[in-house]
Parts: C-alpha cells; sequence; structure tokens
C-alpha cells in the first residue's frame, strides 16, 4: 500500500515539473484556443448579422456571389425594397436583435431593363411580406445588383430576372458588378439572352408585332411634313388666340 502511494506521488510530482517546464506552452495552448473561439464567434455573428443597407454587406458575400433572404415589403421604379432576413442561431441571435437597427435594401433586378409592363406584372406577381431569395452579384451607388429567386412549390423556384425577360416584360441589359471578362458574367448573360430570345420568338409582350393600322398611323405621326404641319397649326392657334 505504502509502495502504491509512492508510486502516485512520484507521477504527480513527474507531472507536476513537466507542466512547469512547458509552462509557456501551455498558456500559448490556451490563448490559441481562446482566439479561435474568438474567431469563430465573429463568423457567426458576421454570418447572422442583419443587414440594413447595401453598405452593410461585406464585400467578401459581394465576391462570392452569396444568396441571402429577405422579406419584400415595395416594389418601386428603383428596385425592390427587402427586409434581410439573417440565419438564426440561438444566443446569438437574441443578443443581436437588441442592438439592430432597421433598414430596407434595394435590390435590383440584374441584367434587366424592366418595361412598364414589367413593374405592373411583379406588383401582380408578388405579395407584400413574401419571402424572396436574392444572390448578390453586384453593389452600385447604394443598391445590390441580384438575382431574385421566388418559391413556386416545395422543390421549384423561379428567377424573376430569367421570368421577365420570357414573357417580354423588358429587355437584356449589362449586369452592372461583374466583370464583363468573367465566365459568370456570360454564363448569366446567355441565361438572359435566350429567356429574351424565346419572348422575341414568340412576339410576346413588348415584342409583340403592332398591327398593319398602328403602323401606318405611326408613319404618318413621325412624318417631317406631318410634323411641320402640326406646329404651323399651334402658332396658327397662339396667333389668333392673341
Amino acid at each position: 500500500m505504502a509502495e502504491r502511494r509512492s508510486a502516485a506521488a512520484e507521477g504527480l510530482a513527474r507531472l507536476s515539473e513537466w507542466a512547469d517546464a512547458h509552462l509557456s506552452l501551455l498558456r500559448g495552448l490556451s490563448a490559441g484556443v481562446a482566439v479561435a473561439g474568438l474567431l469563430v464567434l465573429a463568423r457567426s455573428v458576421r454570418t447572422t448579422a442583419k443587414f440594413t443597407s447595401p453598405l452593410d454587406i461585406p464585400v467578401a458575400f459581394v465576391e462570392k456571389n452569396v444568396k441571402l433572404r429577405g422579406k419584400l415589403h415595395h416594389i418601386t421604379e428603383k428596385g425592390l425594397e427587402v427586409e434581410h432576413i439573417p440565419i438564426s442561431i440561438p444566443f446569438i441571435t437574441s443578443i443581436q436583435r437588441k442592438w439592430q437597427s432597421k433598414g430596407l435594401l434595394l435590390i435590383r433586378l440584374a441584367g434587366v431593363e424592366l418595361a412598364p409592363s414589367g413593374m405592373a406584372w411583379l406588383q401582380q406577381e408578388l405579395k407584400p411580406k413574401q419571402v424572396i431569395w436574392f444572390q448578390l452579384l453586384g453593389r452600385e451607388d447604394s443598391a445590390l445588383e441580384c438575382l431574385v429567386l421566388v418559391n413556386k412549390g416545395r422543390f421549384l423556384s423561379m428567377c424573376l430576372n430569367e421570368e421577365i425577360l420570357r414573357r417580354g416584360l423588358g429587355r437584356t441589359a449589362l449586369i452592372e458588378g461583374l466583370h464583363h471578362d468573367s465566365r459568370l458574367y456570360w454564363k448569366l448573360h446567355k441565361r438572359l439572352l435566350q429567356a429574351e430570345l424565346k419572348a422575341l420568338k414568340k412576339n410576346k409582350g413588348i415584342w409583340k408585332e403592332e398591327s398593319y393600322s398602328e403602323r401606318i398611323r405611326d408613319r404618318i405621326s413621325n412624318n417631317k411634313f406631318v410634323q411641320t404641319l402640326k406646329q404651323f397649326v399651334r402658332w396658327l392657334r397662339s396667333s389668333i388666340s392673341r
């Protein structure tokens, strides 16, 4: 029994000696674990942060074309006003809610020049407070250039950018924010052009062929002689009224 106690005491003494000899190493490991924990926490805070302005979004998110979720509030001529819905993580999210500010993100449909009929279709298709997904492509003038996705059932989603062009409710435009020589730019631009071509082939929306009478009327109204005659009539009326 005494031998066992002596062996245990000797083992404890050796462990104590080793700890004293490697104290700096242990401190370094403890500091490393603490720093790693802080980095994980910082990353979690950034991932779960609620963005209330396009300028709040980290540059890395835009460069990596991160997909975010949001709740639609308004449809305006400038774009969609959306409330960002951050990823929810217990404890971290509850703390963040106490100091999060309020604000909406302005989202533009990347690569699309919207026609008036397109605006009307969006107002009919999208509902207030509807949840949408938006993939970041660029940031221009305090607005986000995005691909906007809407869930259409359990496993299906619709890209609004493509759908508007497919219906002939807009025209393709440059995708702002992406480098024009990048592979992603031409991949997306090709998708949008294909959608526009479908509308063009089927004469949908703005590509619908005008009737013969409409073409004749436009030609008459654009004729220089007719325009000169209209100007003379307006001048004559103003002279008589004097």
